[in-house]
């Protein structure tokens, strides 16, 4: 899909139409001023879904970077062993 732009000052005249555009396409409405790229508008659900793909992502990249630096990861399968081991430790020390 081809962005969508507009002029700041259609922003003012016809704001909600722009705000129809963002709600009903789901893309982010590109706004300039002087011709130039100025501002970018989306509706809230759209803002919202980007930000939790962006935490996703650099959860994502954390993990990757932690493995390139040698970083140990376990399966689901090990990490629930070593909880159960972990458990059992914790309740045979305190009792």
């Amino acid at each position: 899909m081809n962005p969508i732009i507009k002029p700041s000052s259609e922003l003012r005249k016809n704001y909600n139409s722009i705000a129809e555009i963002c709600r009903t396409m789901k893309t982010p409405v590109f706004l300039t001023k002087n011709g130039e790229g100025d501002t970018v508008i989306m509706d809230i659900e759209t803002y919202s879904r980007r930000e939790e793909e962006l935490k996703e992502a650099e959860r994502l990249l954390a993990i990757e970077r932690a493995r390139f630096a040698g970083t140990r990861g376990y399966t689901v399968d090990e990490f629930e062993q070593n909880m159960r081991e972990a458990i059992k430790k914790g309740a045979s020390s305190n009792g």
